[in-house]
C-alpha cells in the first residue's frame, strides 16, 4: 500500500471512529480466555483509540495482566451495514490527571462524579493493525502502524 492509499484508508477509518460509537472490546482473562464487552471508543488523528473505564473493572485487570486487545466496530444494524473495522493492538491504562481531563466529556457524568473521580480511568489502544472490511465479497484493506 502506497502513502496515498494509506492516507485514504486512514480517513475512512477516522470517519467511522472520530466520535463515540458502540464497539466490542475483547481482552484476555488471567486464565487465557477471551472476554468481550461493549464500549464506546473514540479514535484520534494517530488512530489511537480511547475509552472510559472504571479503574477497578475486570477489563482493566485483564489489560494489566495482558495488554493485547481486539476491538470491532462499525455495524449498528444489518440493514444499513456498509463497513466495519477490526483493530488489533496493545492497551494502556491512563489514570493520570492530564489524560482523564483531556478525555472527559459531560456524558460521562452518568458513570463518574467528574474527571477527578478516583475510579475513572482511560483505556488507550495503540493499534498494530486495523482491517477495514467493506460489506461484500472483497478482501479487507489493512492499515499497519509504521
Amino acid at each position: 500500500m502506497d502513502k496515498a492509499q494509506k492516507e485514504a484508508l486512514k480517513k475512512k477509518i477516522l470517519a467511522m471512529c472520530d466520535h463515540p460509537t458502540v464497539a466490542v472490546l475483547a481482552t484476555v482473562t488471567e486464565d487465557n480466555r477471551p472476554w468481550a464487552r461493549y464500549m464506546a471508543p473514540v479514535a484520534d488523528e494517530n488512530l489511537d483509540f480511547r475509552m472510559p473505564s472504571n479503574a477497578d473493572s475486570r477489563k482493566v485487570a485483564h489489560i494489566k495482566n495482558n495488554p493485547k486487545v481486539h476491538l470491532t466496530t462499525g455495524v449498528t444494524d444489518m440493514e444499513t451495514a456498509a463497513a466495519y473495522i477490526q483493530v488489533e493492538g496493545k492497551a494502556e491504562i491512563l489514570c493520570d490527571k492530564a489524560s482523564r481531563h483531556a478525555f472527559w466529556d459531560e456524558h460521562l457524568m452518568r458513570f463518574f462524579s467528574g474527571p477527578d473521580d478516583p475510579n475513572y480511568c482511560v483505556i488507550k489502544i495503540i493499534p498494530q493493525s486495523i482491517e477495514y472490511q467493506s460489506v461484500g465479497p472483497v478482501p479487507p484493506e489493512v492499515w499497519e502502524r509504521d
